[in-house]
């Protein structure tokens, strides 16, 4: 399906969300180095897991007010919200006020909006793309946001140490500007049957509901094996925007990343890992089809594992190196291992999902990530307690775990297959 043959909202959004997404990760990577800097590792980290938290229930509701209020309607809301709070974090960081708590409450606020937008933005694709040409519009869409994962870091490794605040006032203006739009040029995509949810019910009934669907799909015991083996590799890759980029600015000073006769060129720590984030959204960008058919013809027990000790390699490479050059090595390893399984790991919830549930299993198994995200930044305060060499021992020995949850999964996975069948 060709991008001009698509529905005008999504042409809209196309392009307005790749402008709003290029901002965001000019300064979003270096969010984690400004509050370990304002507030310590050890608090910064404990702050971090706390505004997750309200983006986890903020996930879960997002579904509900898409259902309820329409597409349109939260997603034009939540981008002005997000603007309104970036607005509020450049105020906090701005030459006449110096407030890092601000910023953090900003950023939460933020962070939830995020959260309300993400599954407004995914129906409204559902709405209007017939189902055999859904992977290939959102393929698309991934790829606009890893190009932006490209761009965004090299732009802000560049400007945002002397220039935060204008970059936060630049993202705030974005945002508005993408509610506005919204506003303006698209249509609600709603249907008709899924607003009508009762108004008499209440919003808890919703939040008890859908934990008691996940509750149900939790006894399929392949699948809680598949979320616990995501959670604990989430350990590792949730860190590319946490305990990552902590580490290299600490390590990095500045060193040179190459020379030409009497011309080098040097950079800081938040430069190198700039560089390094966006060597992560090129690969990413560029090879994500051919990994994703290469290990299609590898049985997709070892391909599981081989991602989780891939992934437990790279971490070990990090913590030994402190050279820019041994960085994008390391990320490169990371990267392959990311890639892996980013395929893979969809096909097989399609096939342990029975069908008049594919839905729920869909949105249980983004859970791995959910609970990642919210346990990950505790790695940061462990460098305090226990410091960098083993932080990145433990998170590598989480890795090495989840291989092992891997193995067991397919394992219970056959067994259950054979009693079936039997």
């Amino acid at each position: 399906m060709r991008i001009r043959d698509w529905d005008p909202n999504l042409k809209v959004r196309l392009f307005s969300e790749a402008m709003m997404n290029i901002t965001f990760w000019m300064f979003f990577p270096f969010l984690t180095i400004y509050f370990a800097e304002e507030f310590g590792k050890s608090k910064a980290g404990l702050l971090l897991v706390f505004s997750q938290v309200f983006s986890v229930f903020a996930n879960l509701m997002g579904g509900y007010c898409a259902d309820r209020f329409g597409r349109k309607r939260m997603m034009v809301l939540s981008a002005i919200g997000q603007g309104l709070s970036f607005l509020s974090f450049a105020i906090a960081s701005s030459p006449w006020l110096q407030s890092p708590w601000l910023g953090f409450v900003s950023f939460a606020v933020a962070g939830v909006f995020g959260s309300f937008y993400w599954p407004a933005s995914q129906a409204m694709v559902a709405d209007v793309v017939d189902e055999k040409d859904r992977s290939n519009v959102f393929a698309i869409f991934y790829t606009s946001i890893n190009i932006a994962v490209v761009v965004g870091p090299i732009l802000g490794a560049i400007f945002y140490v002397h220039y935060r605040f204008q970059l936060l006032l630049v993202a705030a203006a974005v945002c508005i500007m993408l509610g506005l739009i919204l506003a303006k040029w698209t249509r609600e995509t709603a249907p008709v049957q899924k607003k009508a949810i009762s108004s008499d019910g209440k919003w808890y009934y919703f939040l008890k509901n859908q934990l008691m669907d996940y509750a149900l799909i939790i006894k399929d015991k392949t699948f809680l094996l598949f979320i616990i083996a995501g959670v604990l590799a989430g350990q590792t890759f949730m860190q590319l925007d946490l305990l990552i980029p902590v580490y290299i600015k600490d390590v990095i000073k500045s060193q040179t990343l190459f020379s030409i006769g009497d011309w080098s060129f040097a950079v800081k720590g938040e430069q190198a890992f700039g560089i390094v984030l966006a060597e992560n959204g090129f690969i990413v960008a560029l090879l994500t089809v051919f990994v994703t058919k290469w290990m299609g013809k590898y049985y997709e027990r070892n391909v599981f594992v081989l991602s989780s000790v891939v992934y437990a390699i790279s971490i070990v490479l990090f913590s030994q190196t402190s050279m820019i050059w041994g960085f994008i090595l390391a990320m490169a390893v990371f990267t392959f291992a990311e890639l892996m399984g980013a395929g893979l790991q969809q096909s097989f919830v399609s096939r342990l999902a029975p069908d008049h549930m594919r839905g729920q299993y869909f949105a249980a198994a983004s859970l791995r990530f959910t609970i990642s995200r919210t346990i990950a930044p505790l790695s940061i305060p462990m460098t305090v307690w226990i410091g960098y060499g083993w932080t990145f021992i433990f998170l590598a020995l989480l890795a090495l775990l989840s291989a092992v949850i891997y193995w067991v999964m397919f394992y219970t996975f056959e067994k259950q297959k054979m009693g079936t069948q039997t």
